[in-house]
C-alpha cells in the first residue's frame, strides 16, 4: 500500500550529531518495517503485509557550525586543523552519506527527507531531480535564477557562466530505497565558513546565499513553509 502521507518536523537549531542520531533512528525503523514486511509476505502472501504502511517523514532544521564529509570525500579537503576547528567553533564529522565535504550552520535550512521511496518512486535520480526543482521553484519566488549544473548535483545560479556559484548542496543514502541525508539551502548562511573547505570537492567554483543575491536577509521560516509545499506538490504528498 502506498503511503503518501508525510510528517513534518521541525527540528530547529540542532546539534549535528543529535539530529543524525534522531534521523538514523527513523530510518533504521523504516528499513527494519520494510524488512520485516518482506518476511510476513513470504509467509502469508502479499495481502497481510499490504494492511501495513511504511512512514515518511521531512525534517527542516539548522545546524552549529559543523564540516561533514561523505563517503566519497577526501580528509584534505578540509582545509583547519583542530585548533582551526576551535577558533572557528566548529566540529567535523565522517558521515555516511554520498558526497564530498560541507558545511552546516545557522542560517541554512537543512532538509532531510526520510521517505520511503516505494510509497512515491523507486529512481533515486528523479529524487534528487525532484528536490532540485522545488529549491529552484521557491528561488524563482525570489526573482533568483536557480538552474542545475551538469555533471553535480545540487541548486546552481549562472551555472554556464565564469560565476558559477552553488546555493544548495545536496546528499543523499538509500537503502531498501528509504533516504536519508538531504539537502542544505544556504538562506543567510555565513559564507566565510566555506573558505575553510573545498567544497564538495570542487576547487573552481564558488558558493552563495539568498541572502547574498538579494542583498539582504530573508525570513527563514518563510523559506520553510514555501519549500515544503514545492516539495509536497512535485512528490504528490499530503503532508502531516
Amino acid at each position: 500500500m502506498k503511503n503518501k502521507k508525510v510528517i513534518y518536523q521541525d527540528w530547529g537549531l540542532t546539534d549535528y550529531k543529535e539530529a543524525w542520531e534522531r534521523q538514523e533512528k527513523l530510518f533504521s525503523e523504516t528499513v527494519q518495517l520494510k524488512t520485516d514486511l518482506r518476511n510476513k509476505r513470504a509467509l502469508e502472501g502479499d495481502e497481510a503485509a499490504d494492511l501495513v504502511e511504511t512512514p515518511n517523514y521531512l525534517v527542516f532544521c539548522e545546524h552549529p557550525h559543523v564540516y561533514t564529509l561523505g563517503k566519497s570525500g577526501k580528509p584534505e579537503h578540509l582545509l583547519l586543523d583542530e585548533k582551526g576547528l576551535k577558533e572557528k567553533n566548529a566540529v567535523y564529522h565522517p558521515i555516511n552519506r554520498g558526497g564530498d565535504i560541507t558545511y552546516h550552520g545557522p542560517g541554512q535550512l537543512v532538509g532531510y527527507p526520510i521517505l520511503d521511496l516505494d510509497n512515491f518512486f523507486t529512481d533515486i535520480h528523479l529524487y534528487l531531480r525532484t528536490l532540485e526543482e522545488a529549491v529552484i521553484l521557491t528561488l524563482a519566488q525570489f526573482d533568483i535564477k536557480g538552474d542545475r549544473y551538469p555533471g553535480y548535483t545540487g541548486v546552481w545560479i549562472e551555472q554556464d557562466t565564469q560565476r558559477a556559484r552553488k546555493i544548495c548542496a545536496m546528499g543523499v543514502r538509500c537503502s531498501r530505497w528509504v533516504t536519508m541525508h538531504g539537502f542544505a539551502f544556504n538562506v543567510n548562511t555565513d559564507l566565510d565558513y566555506f573558505k575553510n573547505i573545498v567544497p564538495c570537492g570542487i576547487d573552481d567554483k564558488d558558493v552563495t546565499s539568498m541572502q547574498k543575491e538579494l542583498g539582504k536577509q530573508v525570513d527563514l521560516q518563510q523559506i520553510k513553509e514555501i519549500l515544503k509545499h514545492h516539495i509536497s506538490v512535485l512528490f504528490g504528498m499530503e503532508i502531516l
